[in-house]
């Protein structure tokens, strides 16, 4: 019988969705910033509230944190964060510049051909890299690139999008969901990629031609020539290129290998990650104290004279006796715009809205010296993260491209579900799973596939749908050859499912969306759906037809 702590657990984990997919921030006083309910508070917020209501006691926050039945939340986050600072670093380097510029000299003039050369460059990339690497360095390049070329830049992004987040499921570290889906279903590594493969290929190809007919009058036939450009001149680090591939390269194949003898992968990715950031840390240090340019920035020698000679100024003006306290409210210096962290956009995470600053009163005498209090402390924040920036640049500029968003919100989806795990809603949700397919491979395939493509956009990002239906298929306990089939299908509609309706139907779609705000482009919700809508409706069928063609000829 469902009890009245089991309808308030679920009552507040779809309240918590709701925020998920519309943010809102509450008012308060004016000197107050407002406070922002979205992906990374309203889940906690929702987990205070059932605690404090006794919905779910520490035992249930633990094994969210800890994980169950195989399910291990903080292997797949130190998995995803090892690999991602490699991707991130690896980026910087300007090695995807590079190739994005070599596939444009290839395209020439021809639209179409450059349209495609595109789609399998980023198909490749995110294949290797992942989609939110991707998506953190193509979107700026074609925004970029479309601007010069005089290009519809829909077409161009909208594909961006989509290749990116469909060659992710090819890899088990392609996305933080594939990650849960081989610890959830007790996936090999290496086999999640054999029975990926074929759905891919489908849902590729089927993607590019949905993109391709919709698109057919925004690629022109000839394009406006554009100069053609070294490849090698915006590769700004080739020897951290080199490096960085090499490292890469070796930590995915070893964790493939590893996979095979039961090893959990993380033990493979960190020591990799944290040897390629004392690479970093080396490296930029041996260019810095050599002059060395880094990340073409020029001459740190240069770079190191004016930092030095802007602090002289700014140490020789504003006596301390009247603070200046208009000028500090008419806005940051130049330095603290680039180098104030909090200038940066947190990745996973829409921009949040800009606070104003009240205007003040003249300060009494009693707080007289706070502003030159406040400005001091600014001042030297700024410098020291000047000086850090300007000797390691590398981790410097991945430090805020890391997904530390992903953090709070994957453990908070945890604990939410097995919130509702312990007050039965797992199991009746099971029950329903298992009435609807009588525990038959095809109509697991379907039910599974189509459910994790609508839960997606409902159930706050494809994380949040992949870790619910993990859970359900496996409190239905299905025979193996049906268990098998729903985790290739929930690999397969938890990638595509962010090419869907909701920017927040995944965390790439909330950071695709605001680079292209950053860059003044502004893609409404509905067009976003509807230019999503073909292609997401090309991949979900031809995808789990695929699937359910493997699993006849398997079982």
């Amino acid at each position: 019988m469902i009890s009245g702590y089991a309808i308030a657990t679920l009552v507040l984990f779809i309240i918590s969705i709701f925020f998920v997919i519309r943010p809102v921030s509450i008012p308060t006083l004016r000197s107050i910033p407002r406070i922002p309910i979205n992906l990374l508070t309203a889940p906690i917020l929702a987990i205070a509230i059932l605690w404090a209501a006794q919905c779910l006691d520490p035992a249930v926050i633990r094994n969210g944190i800890v994980g169950t039945e195989g399910v291990k939340p903080y292997n797949i986050l130190i998995l995803f964060f090892s690999l991602a600072y490699m991707a991130i670093t690896l980026d910087i380097t300007g090695i995807l510049h590079a190739a994005a510029f070599w596939v444009s000299n290839k395209g020439g003039d021809n639209g179409w051909r450059l349209y495609f050369y595109f789609y399998v460059m980023l198909t490749l990339l995110s294949i290797l890299l992942g989609n939110d690497a991707v998506v953190l360095s193509g979107t700026a390049f074609l925004v970029y690139y479309t601007e010069i070329a005089k290009l519809d830049p829909r077409a161009w992004i909208m594909a961006e999008f989509a290749v990116a987040n469909t060659a992710s499921m090819v890899l088990f570290v392609g996305n933080p969901t594939n990650v849960v889906i081989t610890e959830g279903f007790s996936v090999n590594d290496a086999a999640f990629t054999a029975y990926t493969i074929l759905p891919f290929l489908a849902c590729n190809i089927f993607c590019f031609a949905a993109l391709a007919f919709q698109f057919r009058k925004h690629v022109p036939r000839k394009l406006t020539r554009t100069p053609l450009k070294d490849p090698r001149q915006v590769l700004l680090d080739p020897i951290g290129a080199c490096v960085g591939s090499f490292m890469l390269g070796a930590t995915l194949i070893l964790c493939l290998v590893v996979s095979f003898f039961g090893i959990d992968v993380w033990m493979i990715s960190l020591p990799f990650a944290v040897g390629k950031f004392i690479f970093d840390l080396g490296w930029d240090y041996y260019r810095y104290s050599h002059g060395i340019p880094m990340l073409g920035r020029g001459d740190p020698n240069a770079v190191r004279e004016d930092l030095e000679e802007e602090a002289s100024e700014s140490s020789s003006s504003n006596p301390p006796s009247r603070p200046n306290t208009s000028s500090h409210m008419d806005g940051p210096s130049s330095i603290e715009k680039i180098s104030d962290p909090e200038s940066h956009s947190q990745p996973g995470l829409p921009r949040s809205e800009a606070t104003t600053r009240p205007e003040l009163p003249p300060p009494s005498t009693a707080d007289i010296k706070m502003p030159w209090i406040i400005e001091k402390y600014r001042s030297y924040k700024t410098t020291i993260h000047a000086r850090l920036d300007e000797r390691f640049p590398t981790f410097i500029t991945a430090l805020p491209r890391l997904p530390f968003a992903l953090i709070p919100f994957a453990f908070s989806q945890f604990i939410l579900i097995e919130a509702l795990n312990h007050q039965g809603w797992v199991n009746i949700f099971a029950d329903w799973l298992v009435r609807a397919s009588h525990k038959q491979v095809h109509p697991t395939i379907w039910l599974i596939g189509v459910l994790g493509v609508v839960l997606c956009n409902l159930a706050g990002t494809n994380i949040g749908a992949t870790i619910l239906l993990t859970q359900v298929a496996a409190a239905a306990d299905l025979p193996y050859d049906a268990n098998r089939a729903a985790a290739v299908a929930l690999a397969v509609a938890s990638n595509i499912g962010a090419v869907s309706f909701t920017f927040s139907a995944s965390l790439a779609g909330l950071l695709w969306r605001t680079i292209l705000g950053q860059k003044g482009l502004q893609v409404r919700q509905r067009d976003f759906a509807f230019w999503n809508l073909l292609p997401l409706l090309a991949m979900t069928t031809v995808g789990l037809a695929v699937v359910s063609a493997e699993m006849a000829v398997l079982f």
